[in-house]
């Protein structure tokens, strides 16, 4: 599976959210709120049962439930923040929620989707899984630049990564533009649609499994990127892997082959 068919298949596998008894302006909120996630927003009403509450169901699967209260962080609701979720706090500061509106579902999605970032918007989020690897400074980190041209301009930046002793640091680009010179990381260039159209930073935790996250979009207009964030181990690993056995060794092309 390629990296925009991933990015495609998680785009498939959307959620639900159903909001009960609530005022339709609440359900306008939280659809709001979540307008860039890839979840779908409806609202229900029942004969019986408490007021504002909504639950989140994945392929017709109950997921978990929450009052509104909760999602919206009205006063009342707990606003306490849980010591081991720094991680995710991470790269929810670098998209486009930077409080604890809808936590409660969020926690439940190990792939985020997001939606129209712009290019500023997929740098910030890249730099939190940079700085991530950075503190660490164990493991490997994967990150695609689409062309040469992209990757010379942080050149700097992943010369500093790569000083860091037993982070290993592998940039990906297509053979567009001048190549940068390297000291401390390693180049792979493909010759493949993918990588002109993908951005992408994976980190693979350093030995920590809470540790490990990945930023993975197409760019399906100019300067516009539509994708995912993710937590789940086995997602990044899919993504390290496949870029390893996919341009790990010479330069790829569209049918597989290296170039002539």
């Amino acid at each position: 599976m390629s990296l925009i068919e991933l990015i495609a298949g998680v785009e498939a596998h959307e959620a639900t959210l159903t909001v009960f008894n609530a005022d339709p302006a609440v359900t306008d909120e939280l659809r709001e709120h979540f307008a860039d996630r890839n979840v779908r927003i409806v609202d229900d009403q029942t004969a019986s049962g408490p007021e504002e509450f909504a639950v989140l169901a994945r392929d017709g699967e109950f997921v978990t439930a929450a009052s509104v209260d909760d999602l919206l962080s009205r006063p009342g609701g707990d606003e306490t923040e849980e010591a081991g979720d720094a991680g995710d706090g991470e790269l929810r500061r670098a998209g486009a929620t930077g409080d604890r509106v809808g936590r409660p579902v969020l926690d439940h999605l190990d792939e985020t989707m997001f939606t129209s970032y712009s290019r500023e918007d997929m740098v910030a989020a890249s730099r939190e899984i940079e700085d991530r690897a950075w503190r660490v400074g164990d493991g490997e980190l994967h990150a695609g630049f689409q062309t040469l041209d992209v990757l010379t301009g942080e050149a700097d930046t992943y010369d500093l990564l790569g000083e860091k002793e037993r982070l290993d640091v592998h940039a990906y680009a297509a053979d567009e533009g001048e190549a940068p010179d390297v000291e401390h990381y390693t180049v792979h260039v493909g010759k493949t649609a993918e990588i002109r159209e993908t951005w992408f930073v994976a980190y693979d935790g350093g030995g920590y499994e809470d540790a490990k996250c990945a930023l993975l979009a197409e760019e399906r207009a100019p300067g516009e990127f539509y994708g995912f964030w993710s937590y789940d181990p086995e997602t990044v690993d899919y993504i390290i892997d496949y870029l390893t056995e996919r341009y790990g060794g010479s330069e790829q092309t569209d049918d597989g082959g290296a170039p002539a």
